[in-house]
């Protein structure tokens, strides 16, 4: 398979920190935003052509963290294949408990539970899918360390596999360009879903995650935008010490996408 311009451009990670820093050179305009959120973090913008980058923290863009429900963008690949749902609309029935969140206990569809982030449906498709095949899906994607863990209903909150913000940008690059080993009506049911915004000159696709480590939390936003003939792919990780710091994932990365011209202002 022909290497795309993006994953040629993650292929720095390979190579000493010091190249790296010096292949992303960090961007001061993004650096201003994390300092006026008061966020310690990284963010990477990369276009699919692979000839225009931006990142801040290089350092911290090549750590491996949690993906947490970032994992549900391959996870619904992942179930539609292995055929635990079949459509966006598939009706996944609550049990009647309580889930913790209000929006969680109710029956859900594919389409809501992953604008929703539902844990418990995906936990339930971890189940059905299995351990075994996890392993070799993560493999076959090529997906951060390929490690699961102890629990297959957790390894994506608090297990084996981490990923880091560069690792989910060339990820993105070969979702979009369905360079997986997916059928194409996966795709284009995982591209309905993920939809967050469709402006007048451009779509948003993207989904937020939140690990709780324990000692500080760290919080994701990725995904891709759309504007006419060009495609932006982003990523971003920040610590999260307060529910505020939650809500600048998308802030930041809203603003960090404004100030190159990929959206509008927010």
């Amino acid at each position: 398979m022909k290497t795309s311009p993006v994953r040629w451009l993650i292929g720095y990670l390979v190579v000493p920190l010091l190249a790296l820093q010096t292949a992303w050179a960090d961007d001061r305009q993004l650096a201003e935003l994390f300092q006026q959120q008061q966020v310690d973090g990284t963010i990477v913008i990369v276009d699919l052509a692979g000839t225009q980058k931006y990142i801040h923290n290089s350092e911290r863009a090549a750590k491996r963290l949690w993906p947490a429900s970032t994992f549900k963008v391959p996870n619904t690949l992942m179930a539609l294949d292995a055929g635990v749902i079949a459509s966006a609309d598939s009706v996944i029935k609550w049990d009647g408990q309580d889930k913790g969140l209000k929006m969680w206990n109710q029956d859900q569809t594919l389409a809501t539970a992953l604008s929703r982030s539902c844990v418990w449906c995906y936990q339930g498709f971890a189940r059905q899918i299995g351990n075994q095949a996890y392993l070799d899906y993560l493999q076959q994607i090529d997906y951060g360390n390929g490690l699961t863990g102890k629990q297959v209903d957790t390894f994506w909150l608090e297990g084996d596999l981490a990923i880091s913000a560069l690792e989910q940008v060339d990820f993105l690059a070969r979702l979009y360009q369905q360079q997986l080993p997916f059928k194409a009506e996966h795709f284009a049911v995982l591209k309905q879903i993920m939809l967050v915004e469709k402006a007048a000159n451009y779509q948003l696709y993207a989904k937020t995650g939140w690990a709780q480590r324990g000692d500080v939390d760290h919080g994701w936003y990725v995904g891709y935008v759309e504007r006419g003939e060009a495609v932006w792919l982003f990523a971003l990780n920040i610590d999260i010490k307060s529910r505020n710091d939650a809500n600048k994932r998308i802030l930041l990365t809203r603003q960090a996408l404004a100030v190159k011209g990929i959206i509008d202002t927010p």
